[in-house]
């Protein structure tokens, strides 16, 4: 059965975030991801996943400036300084928050620049960041996200992902697979996750419904049929990751809030 993780930045949105640990563990939820940490002390963080028997699984490196439109450092030429800082501050969280895994957000293509520079500077970024994750025990992880989502973002597909992957050829260097952003823009879900997954190359997947990024029963995919695809795939392999409900809850709003649409899950876990 794949191993759910509740997505603190999207779930709970009715509740303060240090509240939304309590939350994600009262549903069932065993592991948790997020965004971003640092609005918040690690140990404060640390405090709420232990008080709530949570284990942190996931979260991004600092992408620059969000506010103004920034989303990630990895492939932006001449912020490579920048990029090592903050490499080495997602680092720093995560050894307090015994986290396995940090996604570095590759960024929006600058407006003028050739994306062969961009993409040289994102290889060379990632083998360094790679090479510090290492000496942690730690994985980077690289995700497609689709240009409806986040126009003009350096990666978007499934095989230029696992191309880089592949060519670095450096250990604790990985893909985040969102099961959303792959269906909006390549399709073929279910043969993606059988190719993929025995790789080794896939290091975390995502859900959420298509197309409006609501709970995964909502939309145009067959979650149900997925998961089972990724048990069996998984079985075979020996994968053993977990999968990010990263998704809006968009089941009206009910005192209950994200709790009320948690229903999908339920009924998998037979509860």
């Amino acid at each position: 059965m794949p191993r759910f993780a509740a997505n603190l930045s999207m779930l709970y949105p009715e509740l303060d975030f240090l509240d939304r640990f309590e939350a994600a563990a009262r549903d069932g939820f065993s592991a948790v991801e997020y965004l971003f940490p640092y609005e918040w002390r690690a140990p404060e963080l640390a405090a709420r996943l232990r008080g709530n028997g949570l284990q942190q699984v996931l979260f991004n490196a600092p992408p620059g400036d969000w506010q103004h439109g920034e989303r990630g450092l990895a492939g932006l030429p001449g912020r490579e300084a920048e990029f090592r800082a903050g490499v080495a501050r997602a680092l720093a969280y995560a050894a307090e928050l015994d986290c396995p895994r940090i996604h570095l957000m590759a960024g929006i293509v600058p407006v003028g620049e050739e994306r062969a520079r961009c993409e040289a500077t994102f290889r060379d970024n990632l083998r360094w960041a790679a090479e510090q994750a290492a000496r942690d025990g730690r994985d980077v992880l690289i995700e497609p996200i689709n240009q409806r989502d986040m126009p003009g973002y350096l990666l978007s597909r499934q095989d230029h992902a696992h191309a880089i992957v592949e060519a670095l050829g450096v250990p604790h260097l990985k893909v985040q697979m969102d099961l959303y952003h792959c269906q909006i823009v390549e399709g073929d879900v279910a043969m993606k996750v059988r190719r993929y997954l025995p790789t080794g190359r896939v290091g975390h997947l995502q859900i959420a419904g298509v197309p409006a990024r609501h709970e995964p029963d909502l939309g145009e995919l067959n979650y149900p049929y997925l998961f089972g695809v990724i048990d069996e795939v998984a079985a075979q392999c020996g994968w053993q990751g977990w999968i990010g409900c990263e998704y809006r809850p968009g089941r009206g709003a009910t005192p209950d809030g994200t709790s009320a649409g948690l229903q999908w899950l339920r009924s998998y876990q037979g509860r």
